[in-house]
């Protein structure tokens, strides 16, 4: 490495200019100014220190490393130099440093890191705990963790932290309330699962500890067993709410069954603490942790505002932690989280409700909805990649797209509301197990569920907003790997096509020129699109009469077993 190589690494984000380098702006007024006519000022300069004139005048005035050139220089190629060896040294030198040069040369060290990892952090009312480099890091001051959990988050195939798991372990080990952005796929969930069971430490009988709420089923069964494989020794117990009823007496105090870490739904945990009187205890509360925040902060029909409250109001330890995480930020989420924890700390990584650049996006037009499904089986035709996930608006839809495919002889299945708990399971375990190559799912899987590998998500149906669409395609692009995500629009669909092209190409990818120039939509057309999916024709291949002559049978065959049934009554 050359002087200019290393003068442009150590410099890089400094702007230099006479204004603001007080070395160059010294030297150019002394140029000005007439030597001096006495000789005894001359030999006063002389003679005068040259350590503190060092100090005085760094090279890089705006930077916080302060050090002399040559000290740079001699750092930069030991560490280049050292294979084995290079932390001991760099720590021999940390130590010889004066204390504030030390401070100033760590503090410089994090900024570089956050501006490689992306982190970007908000100022608040507290000082953010500096990222963690390494898992093993965890292990020593001023943190302590257990080798044990160590040992685990190795065997779970975390070699090194994401970057959000490297700003939110330390935060939420410090204690602080946490509000946390962060791209889908990139480990949101060991993130806030390790601080947890480092500060339960072992199984104690005292009722349930810590709380996560998730939006679905899945990503709460998901969570559990993420939970089991980083407790593994530790004995910490996870349990999910599967069934409640006004009978129920699992969860109180002087319950037999001792649970530690609660994961669950908010409607099921809500129905159990306002029961009155309560069927569950949650007095003992340290950590309430918020998954998929934004997703429970949309407007519905039970507003998970009053159900956070009633949350909040059966946790009443007074010292416990609230965490918020999510793959996108919205206002009513903030506007919660300022008016409830006013010291948090928040931070995102990468640019906040964009896609992530592992995912390449397309999008295809198909002109009316049957040209849907025969864009899918050209697609189908050229050939496919499993797994693949295909999203729907409704769970009628999904019916529909799923016995049409059925009958092409394609290895498909379908999960929506309407199964039941344990169809769902299969379906997902079967998915999981690579046995059905083709899903096809409403919104219900598109918030928070990792399956390994997907390698397409198809939007069938229009996403009805972008934020929809930024959870759609992170099913795919996964813990480092590549995925491809297409989307099926119509004449009709226009609303948030430009919003999502404009997503799509700040993201990396190519969009048609004329999807950015199109005239952007009211706020009020795209808040109807949220409350009320768009009506769209059937999918079927079956002619109209057809379908219709198939009813009428249908309806003469139930009228005659109607009057058959009646004449066996008399």
């Amino acid at each position: 490495m050359d002087t200019s190589d290393l003068f442009r690494k150590l410099t890089c984000g400094v702007k230099f200019s006479p204004k603001n380098n007080a070395f160059l702006k010294r030297k150019h007024n002394a140029d000005k100014r007439e030597p001096p006519a006495k000789p005894a000022v001359k030999l006063e300069i002389k003679h005068e220190d040259d350590d503190s004139e060092n100090e005085a005048a760094p090279i890089f005035p705006h930077s916080p490393l302060l050090l002399s050139e040559e000290e740079i220089k001699d750092e930069i190629k030991s560490e280049e130099e050292d294979d084995g060896d290079g932390d001991q040294n760099q720590q021999k030198r940390l130590r010889l440093m004066s204390p504030e040069k030390r401070k100033r040369y760590e503090a410089f060290r994090v900024k570089q890191l956050r501006n490689v990892q992306q982190i970007k952090v908000k100022k608040g009312a507290i000082a953010v705990p500096d990222p963690v480099e390494g898992f093993q890091q965890l292990a020593g001051e001023p943190y302590n963790v257990s080798n044990q959990l160590i040992k685990n988050v190795s065997e779970c195939g975390y070699r090194a932290p994401t970057p959000v798991q490297m700003q939110a372990i330390p935060v939420l080990l410090e204690g602080h309330p946490l509000h946390a952005c962060a791209p889908t796929g990139s480990g949101k969930t060991a993130a806030f699962l390790i601080p947890i069971i480092h500060h339960l430490k072992k199984p104690m009988k005292c009722g349930f500890r810590a709380l996560i709420v998730c939006p679905t089923r899945e990503l709460a069964k998901q969570t559990q067993r993420e939970a089991l494989r980083l407790c593994e020794e530790i004995n910490l117990r996870t349990h999910v709410i599967t069934k409640v009823d006004e009978n129920s007496t699992d969860y109180g105090l002087e319950s037999r069954k001792h649970y530690d870490i609660l994961v669950t739904t908010p409607n099921r945990v809500c129905f159990l603490a306002g029961h009155d009187p309560p069927l569950i205890d949650l007095s003992n509360i340290q950590f309430v942790v918020v998954d998929e925040a934004d997703k429970l902060f949309e407007e519905s029909r039970n507003s998970f505002r009053e159900q956070l409250d009633t949350i909040m109001a059966a946790c009443t330890n007074p010292c416990k932690v609230v965490a918020f995480f999510s793959a996108t930020v919205t206002k009513e989420v903030s506007a919660w989280a300022r008016d409830h924890m006013p010291t948090r700390v928040r931070f995102s990584v990468g640019a906040v409700n964009t896609a992530t650049d592992l995912v390449d996006q397309e999008l295809l037009f198909v002109g009316n909805e049957s040209g849907k499904l025969l864009a899918f089986r050209e697609a189908v035709h050229k050939g496919l990649t499993p797994p693949v996930l295909v999203f729907v608006q409704s769970k009628d839809r999904a019916q529909q797209l799923f016995t049409e495919l059925l009958y092409d002889g394609l290895n498909v299945d379908v999960i929506h509301a309407d199964r039941s708990q344990r169809e769902r399971d299969n379906v997902v375990r079967s998915f999981r197990e690579g046995k059905i190559w083709i899903l096809i799912c409403t919104e219900l899987m598109s918030r928070g569920i990792d399956f390994k590998g997907v390698n397409l998500v198809v939007n069938y149906d229009f996403p009805p907003s972008t934020i929809s669409y930024v959870h759609r395609i992170g099913r795919t692009g996964r813990a480092g790997r590549r995925g491809r995500a297409v989307t099926y629009f119509t004449k009709d669909d226009t609303t948030n096509l430009r919003g999502i092209a404009q997503l799509i190409r700040k993201s990396g990818g190519t969009v048609p020129e004329y999807m950015l120039k199109l005239k952007q939509s009211s706020k009020k057309d795209r808040k109807k699109l949220l409350q009320k999916a768009p009506k769209r024709a059937a999918i079927r291949t079956l002619p109209a009469f057809e379908m219709q002559e198939r009813a009428r049978k249908k309806k003469l065959i139930a009228q005659s077993k109607a009057k058959k049934e009646g004449k066996s009554k008399k």
